[in-house]
Protein backbone atom coordinates (compact mmCIF):
# COMPACT_ATOMS: atom_id res chain seq x y z
CA UNK A 1 0.00 0.00 0.00
CA UNK A 2 1.16 3.41 -1.00
CA UNK A 3 1.82 6.19 1.25
CA UNK A 4 -0.61 8.91 1.24
CA UNK A 5 -0.09 12.09 -1.00
CA UNK A 6 0.15 15.40 1.13
CA UNK A 7 -3.01 15.99 -0.81
CA UNK A 8 -4.90 13.37 -0.02
CA UNK A 9 -3.91 13.79 3.86
CA UNK A 10 -4.71 17.59 3.39
CA UNK A 11 -8.43 16.45 2.04
CA UNK A 12 -8.97 13.92 4.95
CA UNK A 13 -8.05 16.32 7.48
CA UNK A 14 -10.82 18.61 6.20
CA UNK A 15 -13.20 16.18 7.45
CA UNK A 16 -11.59 17.34 11.41
CA UNK A 17 -13.55 20.69 12.99
CA UNK A 18 -10.87 22.54 13.78
CA UNK A 19 -11.65 25.88 16.62
CA UNK A 20 -9.87 29.14 14.65
CA UNK A 21 -7.36 30.66 16.97
CA UNK A 22 -5.00 33.13 16.08
CA UNK A 23 -1.99 33.87 17.68
CA UNK A 24 -0.56 37.00 17.87
CA UNK A 25 3.59 37.64 18.15
CA UNK A 26 5.65 40.39 17.56
CA UNK A 27 5.52 44.31 18.56
CA UNK A 28 5.12 47.41 16.44
CA UNK A 29 5.95 46.88 12.85
CA UNK A 30 7.44 43.81 13.58
CA UNK A 31 3.95 42.38 14.70
CA UNK A 32 2.47 39.98 12.71
CA UNK A 33 0.54 36.58 13.39
CA UNK A 34 -1.43 33.35 11.77
CA UNK A 35 -4.60 31.21 12.12
CA UNK A 36 -4.34 28.39 13.52
CA UNK A 37 -6.60 25.22 13.75
CA UNK A 38 -4.40 23.06 15.55
CA UNK A 39 -3.83 24.53 18.44
CA UNK A 40 -4.98 22.35 21.61
CA UNK A 41 -4.61 22.72 26.01
CA UNK A 42 -1.68 20.56 26.83
CA UNK A 43 -1.56 20.64 30.88
CA UNK A 44 -4.05 22.44 33.22
CA UNK A 45 -1.33 22.35 36.15
CA UNK A 46 1.07 24.12 34.84
CA UNK A 47 -1.15 25.79 32.58
CA UNK A 48 0.20 25.09 28.90
CA UNK A 49 -0.95 25.32 24.94
CA UNK A 50 0.09 23.37 22.31
CA UNK A 51 -0.03 24.64 18.46
CA UNK A 52 1.91 23.70 15.30
CA UNK A 53 3.18 26.12 13.36
CA UNK A 54 4.73 25.93 10.24
CA UNK A 55 8.11 26.78 9.72
CA UNK A 56 8.02 29.15 6.30
CA UNK A 57 5.34 31.17 8.04
CA UNK A 58 6.52 34.70 8.27
CA UNK A 59 5.89 34.87 11.68
CA UNK A 60 8.19 31.81 12.82
CA UNK A 61 11.40 33.57 13.36
CA UNK A 62 9.10 36.36 16.03
CA UNK A 63 8.21 33.35 18.48
CA UNK A 64 12.00 32.90 19.55
CA UNK A 65 13.12 36.28 18.82
CA UNK A 66 10.22 37.81 21.85
CA UNK A 67 9.36 34.55 23.86
CA UNK A 68 5.87 35.67 23.62
CA UNK A 69 2.72 35.07 22.16
CA UNK A 70 -1.18 35.67 22.56
CA UNK A 71 -3.66 32.92 21.66
CA UNK A 72 -7.18 34.10 20.81
CA UNK A 73 -9.96 32.32 20.53
CA UNK A 74 -12.04 33.58 17.35
CA UNK A 75 -15.63 34.07 18.30
CA UNK A 76 -18.68 33.85 15.85
CA UNK A 77 -18.25 37.51 14.53
CA UNK A 78 -14.55 36.99 13.66
CA UNK A 79 -14.46 35.67 10.15
CA UNK A 80 -12.92 38.92 9.14
CA UNK A 81 -9.97 38.73 11.81
CA UNK A 82 -9.50 35.11 10.44
CA UNK A 83 -9.21 36.21 6.96
CA UNK A 84 -7.20 39.08 7.76
CA UNK A 85 -4.71 36.67 9.83
CA UNK A 86 -4.78 33.96 6.58
CA UNK A 87 -3.17 36.45 4.50
CA UNK A 88 -6.71 37.30 2.34
CA UNK A 89 -5.75 39.73 -0.09
CA UNK A 90 -1.99 40.29 0.38
CA UNK A 91 -2.73 41.74 3.99
CA UNK A 92 0.46 41.27 6.08
CA UNK A 93 2.26 42.25 9.20
CA UNK A 94 1.29 44.83 11.82
CA UNK A 95 -1.97 45.42 8.90
CA UNK A 96 -3.33 42.09 10.22
CA UNK A 97 -4.56 44.39 13.40
CA UNK A 98 -6.31 46.38 11.54
CA UNK A 99 -10.41 46.21 12.19
CA UNK A 100 -10.52 44.88 15.64
CA UNK A 101 -9.96 46.07 19.16
CA UNK A 102 -6.67 44.90 20.83
CA UNK A 103 -5.07 44.91 24.66
CA UNK A 104 -1.64 44.32 25.66
CA UNK A 105 -1.15 41.79 27.93
CA UNK A 106 0.91 41.13 30.84
CA UNK A 107 3.62 39.68 28.82
CA UNK A 108 3.16 42.23 25.96
CA UNK A 109 1.27 40.11 23.59
CA UNK A 110 -1.88 41.44 21.75
CA UNK A 111 -5.41 39.71 22.61
CA UNK A 112 -8.07 40.08 21.02
CA UNK A 113 -11.03 41.83 23.11
CA UNK A 114 -13.91 39.96 22.43
CA UNK A 115 -12.50 36.45 22.39
CA UNK A 116 -14.36 33.86 23.77
CA UNK A 117 -10.79 32.78 25.64
CA UNK A 118 -7.82 34.60 24.67
CA UNK A 119 -4.72 33.77 26.82
CA UNK A 120 -0.87 35.45 27.05
CA UNK A 121 1.69 33.23 26.74
CA UNK A 122 5.16 32.70 27.40
CA UNK A 123 7.26 30.37 24.98
CA UNK A 124 8.11 27.04 26.68
CA UNK A 125 9.40 24.93 24.37
CA UNK A 126 10.01 24.69 20.71
CA UNK A 127 10.43 21.16 18.98
CA UNK A 128 10.49 20.97 15.40
CA UNK A 129 8.83 18.22 13.21
CA UNK A 130 8.89 17.97 9.30
CA UNK A 131 7.90 20.91 7.96
CA UNK A 132 6.38 22.71 11.08
CA UNK A 133 7.32 23.35 14.98
CA UNK A 134 5.70 22.56 18.21
CA UNK A 135 4.54 25.69 20.00
CA UNK A 136 4.44 25.09 24.11
CA UNK A 137 3.08 28.18 25.55
CA UNK A 138 2.99 28.73 29.29
CA UNK A 139 -0.11 30.77 30.19
CA UNK A 140 0.97 33.75 32.19
CA UNK A 141 -2.66 35.09 31.84
CA UNK A 142 -6.29 34.64 30.44
CA UNK A 143 -8.90 36.87 29.49
CA UNK A 144 -12.63 35.63 28.62
CA UNK A 145 -15.79 36.71 26.87
CA UNK A 146 -18.88 34.89 27.63
CA UNK A 147 -21.35 34.31 24.61
CA UNK A 148 -19.16 35.20 22.27
CA UNK A 149 -20.06 31.89 19.85
CA UNK A 150 -16.86 30.31 18.14
CA UNK A 151 -15.20 30.10 14.85
CA UNK A 152 -14.16 26.86 13.45
CA UNK A 153 -13.34 25.80 10.11
CA UNK A 154 -14.56 22.64 8.73
CA UNK A 155 -14.51 20.99 5.03
CA UNK A 156 -12.58 24.26 4.03
CA UNK A 157 -14.56 26.81 4.69
CA UNK A 158 -14.92 29.05 8.25
CA UNK A 159 -18.29 28.82 9.61
CA UNK A 160 -19.71 30.48 12.89
CA UNK A 161 -21.11 29.17 15.87
CA UNK A 162 -23.77 31.26 17.96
Amino acid sequence: MAEPTGKEFRDAMRAFVGNCSVITVGEGEDATGLVVTSAISLSAEPPLLLACVNRSASSHPLFARYGHFGWNSLGAAHQAVAERFSGFGGVKGAARYEGAEWETAVTGARLLKGAPAAFDCTIEEMIDRATHSILIGRVRAIRTTPDAGALIYWNGAYRALT
